[in-house]
Order: structure tokens, then C-alpha cells, then sequence
């Protein structure tokens, strides 16, 4: 089961009904994705889904497993980026975001839980970011809801360990997707935080990206097979670089002010 999108999601459902395997493909818009498919559909369900409707998703879910017996792997990757400063965006159009990268794939999580704890199997992959682990400027509702979504996928992995069930939350860096495409940006734009120079770049940065998305699908499937996959898995020598470098000021931090984090318990 696999949110679907161009990018990552389409690209992971092709490769996974070429080896045979049946996809719940989820999407706002199936005529497009089905379009999207030329081989291999007699395994793929096309779903219309609404991930930001708890009720639609446990309705989805239900039929679903009712129909095909099972689910095993879960793919949560629905998202979009707003690109705008913390005093530019409206609660409207932060709360979008949240809503798609983050409560999305609480209301799936939340949903085929039921299930994969019955069967006591199963493997939920969660798609964050490196904006997962390091905070970008003109970024505050994107980092808010990868960064969401890592804590989220560590507590899961305790809660569910001991039905058998696994836990991944990926973190990619820039791959070669139309993700830069879908990116939105505040209408509301105060000068100084450089909205619009900031989307000029990106518009031109889309398709430059250094990431090969059919290698990352590839390590998708890789982990899902794995006895024991990990908990956290960067992809990307971008993202690796970013996040090693913020530990490394992190814990440089942290021991400057050793001496007030260590100063709060009664004499």
C-alpha cells in the first residue's frame, strides 16, 4: 500500500508490480495514475483517497483488507512543501501542510494498525526528509511535519515491536523528482524574507537534482525484505552530509552549555 504521486510513489508502484507484487495505490486523482501505468495492472488497485479524512481512510482500509486478505508493507509518502516565512504564512495555509505530511500518514498508520497487529506482521515506511533532521529557513511547516514525522515513526517502532511488526522513516536529500514542481509558496510576501528570489531558484533547481529515484524505489524494496531493517535510513550524500554535520554542532553545543543543563536538580 503506497501513496502515489509522480516521483517516488509512481516510480516505487511500477517497480514493485513488475516483481509481481499487488499495490493499493492511493491518489487525489486515479484517471492520472492509471494513465501512468501501462504494464502489470492486473495487480494494481487504483484507490481515490483523501488521506487527510480520518473516515475515509478507515473505510478504504477496511474494504481493502476485506477484499485482498492482508496488507504487508505501508508506504506513507504523500507531500508538498510550502515555501514562505513563519510571519508570511496564514494558519490556513500551515495547517494544509500539516494536514498532508503529516496527519495524512497518521490517519493511515492509525488505521491499518488494527490489522498488521492481528496478523502480527507487516512493515510501515515513512517518508521524511532531511528537513526531518535540520531546520531551513522560508521551510518552518515542512521541517515541522518531517521532523513530526521521525518522532512519530521512533514511538511507533517501540509500540509495535512486540507484535512483530517493523518500522522505517527514510530521509531523503534531493532526488530527480517533479517534487519541485508541487512546491507551494505563501501568497502573502514580505520583502526582506526573499520569497520570490527563493522561488526562482527552486523552479530552476527542479530536474537538476542529483538523486536517482529508480536507485532509491530499488532500496524501498530492498529494506522491506530485510529480517531486521533499520529504524532510520538517510539516502542521499547530500542528506548524510547535512545531518552528520548537525549532530556534530549539536553535541558541540551541548557541551558549551554543560554546565546550565546539568545545573536544574535540588541541592
Amino acid at each position: 500500500m503506497t501513496g502515489t504521486s509522480k516521483g517516488i510513489g509512481l516510480d516505487l508502484t511500477k517497480l514493485v508490480l513488475s516483481l509481481g507484487h499487488t499495490v493499493i495505490a492511493t491518489s487525489r486523482n486515479i484517471n492520472a495514475l492509471e494513465k501512468e501505468i501501462n504494464q502489470n495492472k492486473k495487480n494494481l488497485y487504483p484507490v481515490q483517497l483523501d488521506i487527510t479524512s480520518d473516515k475515509e481512510v478507515k473505510l478504504t482500509i477496511d474494504r481493502l483488507v476485506k477484499k485482498l486478505g492482508k496488507i504487508d508493507v505501508v508506504v506513507n509518502n504523500a507531500g508538498y512543501s510550502l515555501v514562505g516565512s513563519m510571519e508570511e504564512m496564514t494558519d490556513e495555509e500551515f495547517r494544509a501542510t500539516m494536514d498532508v505530511n503529516l496527519f495524512g500518514a497518521v490517519n493511515i498508520i492509525r488505521n491499518v494498525m488494527p490489522y498488521l497487529s492481528k496478523q502480527k506482521s507487516g512493515h510501515i515506511i515513512n517518508i521524511s526528509s532531511n528537513a526531518g533532521y535540520v531546520g531551513f529557513e522560508k521551510a518552518a511547516s515542512y521541517n515541522a511535519a518531517k521532523f513530526g514525522m521521525i518522532g512519530i515513526s521512533e514511538a511507533l517502532a517501540q509500540e509495535v515491536n512486540n507484535f512483530g511488526i517493523k518500522v522505517t522513516v527514510v530521509a531523503p536529500g534531493q532526488f530527480r523528482t517533479q517534487f519541485m514542481d508541487s512546491i507551494n509558496y505563501v501568497k502573502n510576501r514580505i520583502d526582506v524574507y526573499g520569497v520570490d528570489e527563493a522561488e526562482k531558484m527552486w523552479s530552476k533547481h527542479s530536474g537538476q537534482q542529483p538523486g536517482d529515484p529508480e536507485k532509491l524505489v530499488k532500496i524501498l524494496v530492498k529494506i522491506s525484505e530485510m529480517p531486521k531493517p533499520p529504524l532510520h535510513l538517510l539516502l542521499g550524500p547530500d542528506t548524510y552530509k547535512l545531518v552528520t554535520q548537525k549532530r556534530k554542532e549539536e553535541d558541540a553545543e551541548f557541551e558549551t552549555w554543560k554546565s546550565l543543563t546539568l545545573s536544574t536538580d535540588f541541592d
